[in-house]
Formats: structure tokens, sequence, C-alpha cells
């Protein structure tokens, strides 16, 4: 066995985070690698206005990292700091007509069922004008992917959803 060599489920998810970086470059999206746990962070950031909206600016933030095991209680902590780490970034005053959407996405070959369903379940917010969908994707060996996330409606932030839901479909195939 040679100690150099990588685990094949590490490359998936490498790999996986490679082409995420590439998506959100080509969208447009301001990108770099913050760093959670040690780990190294692909973040995406981009704002949108449409007259659809009244005018207010959509702030989109992306985060993803490859972490050994996706569990329920890791999920939550990744989205507290994504949510967090938004809100530190976001411009505009907060509520005057700026929203901020996070996309806090953990990336593995080992997710466990409880994680799943906790991404699936609903969305999270944080003021009332930072609303999160969290992501636990998938990745296999062969390229197989599965991605899991809320995709319904939230109370604050709904006019948004359609927009969210696309990109999200965009970064996260």
């Amino acid at each position: 066995m040679n100690p150099h060599a990588t685990e094949p489920t590490a490359d998936a998810a490498a790999t996986y985070l490679t082409g995420l970086h590439g998506r959100l470059t080509a969208d447009g999206c301001t990108v770099t690698l913050p760093q959670w746990n040690d780990r190294p962070v692909v973040t995406g950031c981009r704002a949108d206005r449409k007259v659809r909206w009244f005018g207010t600016k959509a702030e989109l933030f992306v985060f993803a990292t490859a972490v050994p095991e996706i569990d329920a209680a890791t999920l939550g902590e990744f989205t507290a700091w994504a949510m967090r780490y938004a809100k530190s970034l976001r411009g505009g005053i907060p509520g005057a007509r700026n929203a901020a959407l996070v996309l806090p996405a953990l990336v593995s070959t080992r997710v466990r069922p409880e994680a799943v369903q906790w991404a699936a379940q609903d969305a999270r917010i944080l003021d009332t004008t930072l609303i999160s969908r969290p992501l636990t994707v998938e990745t296999a060996p062969d390229a197989a992917v599965r991605t899991t996330m809320y995709r319904g409606r939230v109370v604050w932030g709904g006019m948004f959803t359609g927009h969210v839901l696309e990109k999200a479909a965009l970064y996260f195939p």
C-alpha cells in the first residue's frame, strides 16, 4: 500500500469541489477559500436584483467543504457557521430591500440518514433576512452524486425560492 496515495472517496469529494468552483466562477460568483475547522471551504458569492422582487437585492452565498462523514450535528454546525460568515460578508442594510440566501453544503461519500432528513426538512432562518438551505452531497468514486436539500417554500423570503432552487441545481447537479 502506498502511504502517499489518496483515498478514492476523498478524490471523489475533491473532484466534486473542483467542479463546484468552476460552476460558481462560470456563473459570475466571486470565489474564495476560507477555512472551517481546518478545512478549506469553496465559497461563492453573487448579488442579483430583479423587478419581480420589487427591486430587492438578493445576495447568494454558497459554502461547500468535504468531510469524512456527514451527520446531522456536523451539518448543523456547518450551517450555523456559514450563516454567521454570510452575515459578516453581506452588503447593504439588512431588511432594507436586501436579503441573503445561503447554501451550505457538506460533501462526503458517507452521509447518515438523519443528516439527509435534516437537510430536506426545512430552510433555516436567521434574523428574518438570512435564509439557509443546507445540502448534503453524497459522492462516489464512480462519479455518482446524490444531493439533498429543502426544496419547498419559506414564509420569509418566499419570493426568492425559484431563484435559489435554480442556482442550487446549477451549482450542485
